[in-house]
């Protein structure tokens, strides 16, 4: 009989009960009371009797090592394995884990991206525990390494990751948050936490195939390749039934992620052929972000295993819809509500609509960081299509709250309508909730019933960066209602004081607020009369962090200095340029040794045919010529631009950041698209015995 899920769930996670059963509780109440904001700070005391604990529970599982597991700007997580296992002077073999190794590590930080503020001979880094999130085990077939979550910074203290600023973002929101529930007389919570789910979407391909394409081996992506007859023009493979062999790489998938603590909620097929979907359950902002890491890092692992090729490129065909990860973001506060939540209550709804009216101020002042947040070499070729939230950064209310917002110099309503139930007229079937408005898929930014989902960010990013740069925006607009309210409190009671606030807010955010279809050409027409920020590639959005209000905003809250913006600007610009740069080299090399041989042979089998066809028939075959003419002039044209291709990369190598970036994006991109079109109409007449890769007719399709 199989084991439940709850039997299990957790099994590899240093949690509280892990925590409760192994800490005295005294150093116990010490760390859970640090962690939930306490005034006493973890000193070595307690890390030494944590990190014995910690040890012995890992070794008890089977583990052999321990990491720093932590998340350097390139988006993926690093981790420097440690045993556990030392000699004594005696020569006595020893399982050791101190304090001190717990609480910092020491890798090297010369490698890993700094964007300029470090020299390839200032290696010194070092990685802090992060105890807000918890150790967890990674086993292997003979063992297991003990991951401990951490930040990484320079040896000066400057950070190089992608979670600090995140931590530093989550603090500012929360403080905030808590300092505008106490105007509204809520003096018994104690916090305010903020939670996300993030929406995973991934394709699956078999990967006896997928090692034959090196665009995908190498890129993620495919660089060539025609549609296939079949694509998603027949609406059928959203939400159908999953495949069995995918179905079994679920399961696998579910019953690791359910033992590392990560509740997986929904699993669907997605819109596009061999695309599907993961959904956890709600979890703290700093926790999701490491639980998505992980995810991803499974996720891929559990595919080989299965002989399947794990794709989170968001944008890994051509022709069908890409892959995002929808980032949904709530504040729950320590009585357990939910402060995106309407009520009954008029009060609580006022306090509702200051923290949604927060969120849509910030958006209407720093929407261009929120573009920003989400600019990747991969998610370019995603926004702005018909699958994809547009890369213009608008909000989507719905009817209700925009009706409240619009009206709100007529009087604030007694309640705002919440959801209610929707009789559908026959006997046999039970009546079902009713939303009080519909949802729009087109908008980056929309609320949905209780929380705001942000739609944008790519499939293949880690949340930490749009999640600071969203929070950021939010603190910003919770701090600036909260000094309005106060403002006007000595006239006015809290109430009065908020509406008079929001009345203002729905006047100033009118700009970015959108009902319609985002995308329709007139909303990118409409968008430029509002002054909205409308940046189509990803260097012209990258350069929207050095807009001088944007790092102000950062640097007045305290995420990143003036020189860490700089910084983090360049190492985004510069994993850009590289990326490209490597999908150029590996378009070069399959045109070079896959595609002009396999032109080749098809113009040798064909010119034989044809004259052999000629000298038994006394036809011209003229179409037939002509065929063979075109694949001949086909691959002359791919020698010439392949030609260019090698020339512009050459000159690339020889200009400097900004430059590279516009070169590779204006000139680049456009010479690889000439390429591609080129050898597409080739492999389109590319007989099966002869193709030097396999098709996308192939692909799509799990086997």
């Amino acid at each position: 009989m199989l084991e439940r899920p709850t039997s299990y769930f957790g099994r590899y996670v240093f949690n509280e009960k892990a925590m409760r059963e192994r800490l005295p509780k005294n150093v116990f109440e010490q760390l859970t009371n640090a962690l939930n904001g306490g005034p006493q700070k973890l000193n070595i005391r307690i890390a030494d009797v944590v990190a014995a604990a910690m040890k012995e529970w890992a070794t008890s599982l089977g583990a052999t090592h321990y990491a720093h597991w932590f998340h350097p700007r390139t988006e993926l997580t690093a981790e420097k394995h440690m045993a556990f296992l030392s000699i004594d002077e005696a020569g006595t073999p020893l399982e050791t884990f101190t304090g001190s190794e717990l609480i910092q590590g020491e890798p090297d930080a010369s490698s890993l991206p700094s964007g300029g503020m470090r020299s390839t001979f200032e290696a010194r880094g070092y990685t802090a525990w992060d105890p807000t999130s918890p150790a967890f085990i990674i086993p292997t077939k003979k063992g297991g390494t003990l991951c401990i979550p951490s930040i990484f910074l320079s040896w000066d203290g400057t950070p190089l990751d992608m979670k600090m600023p995140l931590l530093k973002a989550i603090t500012a929101i929360e403080e905030r948050s808590l300092k505008l529930m106490r105007l509204f007389g809520n003096r018994g919570v104690r916090w305010v936490k903020v939670t996300v789910g993030a929406e995973q979407e991934f394709f699956l391909i078999d990967e006896t195939l997928a090692r034959r394409r090196p665009d995908i081996v190498l890129c993620g992506r495919t660089i060539l390749g025609c549609p296939p007859p079949k694509g998603q023009q027949l609406e059928d493979h959203y939400f159908g039934a999953i495949h069995p062999r995918v179905l079994a790489y679920m399961d696998d998938v579910e019953i690791e992620m359910h033992k590392l603590g990560i509740a997986v909620k929904t699993r669907h097929d997605e819109t596009a052929p061999c695309q599907f979907e993961f959904a956890p359950q709600f979890t703290e902002a700093n926790l999701a972000t490491d639980q998505n890491q992980i995810m991803m890092t499974l996720m891929k692992r559990i595919a080989r295993h299965h002989n399947l090729r794990l794709l989170l490129h968001e944008k890994p065909f051509a022709g069908i819809n890409g892959s995002g990860k929808h980032t949904n973001v709530s504040l729950l506060d320590s009585e357990g509500f939910n402060l995106l939540e309407p009520s009954n209550n008029q009060r609580r709804n006022v306090q509702f609509l200051a923290f949604l009216g927060a969120l849509i101020l910030g958006v209407s002042k720093y929407s261009s960081l929120l573009r920003a947040s989400v600019a990747s070499p991969g998610n370019m070729h995603r926004l702005g299509g018909f699958e994809a939230p547009p890369a213009i950064m608008s909000i989507y209310l719905g009817n209700t709250l925009t009706n409240v917002l619009d009206r709100l110099e007529e009087g604030f309503p007694e309640e705002i309508p919440t959801s209610g139930m929707m009789d559908l007229g026959l006997n046999k079937l039970p009546s079902i909730k009713k939303e009080n408005s519909d949802r729009n898929r087109t908008a980056p930014l929309a609320f949905t019933g209780n929380k705001f989902e942000f739609r944008a960010t790519g499939a293949s990013q880690s949340i930490a960066g749009p999640l600071t740069m969203l929070l950021a925006i939010w603190a910003w607009g919770i701090e600036e209602i909260t000094n309005r309210i106060e403002s006007r409190l000595g006239s006015s009671d809290i109430t009065d004081a908020t509406l008079d606030v929001l009345r203002g807010v729905a006047k100033e955010s009118a700009n970015v607020r959108f009902e319609g279809n985002c995308y329709d050409e007139s909303w990118h027409e409409e968008a430029v009369r509002r002054g909205l920020p409308i940046a189509n590639t990803t260097p012209e959005a990258l350069s929207y962090y050095l807009i001088p209000e944007n790092r102000e905003l950062l640097s007045n809250l305290g995420i990143m200095t003036d020189r860490e913006i700089t910084a983090y600007y360049e190492t985004r610009l510069e994993q850009y340029i590289k990326t490209v740069d490597v999908e150029m080299a590996v378009m070069e090399d399959m045109i070079r040794r896959g595609i002009l041989p396999s032109i080749s042979k098809q113009i040798t089998q064909e010119g034989n045919a044809f004259e052999r066809a000629i000298s038994l028939y006394d036809e011209d075959f003229e179409c037939w010529r002509g065929q063979i003419r075109s694949l001949c002039e086909t691959k002359e044209q791919l020698i010439k631009k392949l030609k260019e291709l090698g020339q512009f990369r050459k000159k690339i190598s020889e200009t400097n950041l900004d430059e590279s970036a516009s070169l590779m994006t204006h000139d680049g991109l456009k010479l690889m698209n000439e390429i591609r079109a080129l050898s597409d109409a080739a492999e389109a007449w590319i007989s099966d015995d002869i193709q030097p890769y396999p098709p996308y007719r192939d692909l799509l399709v799990i086997q």
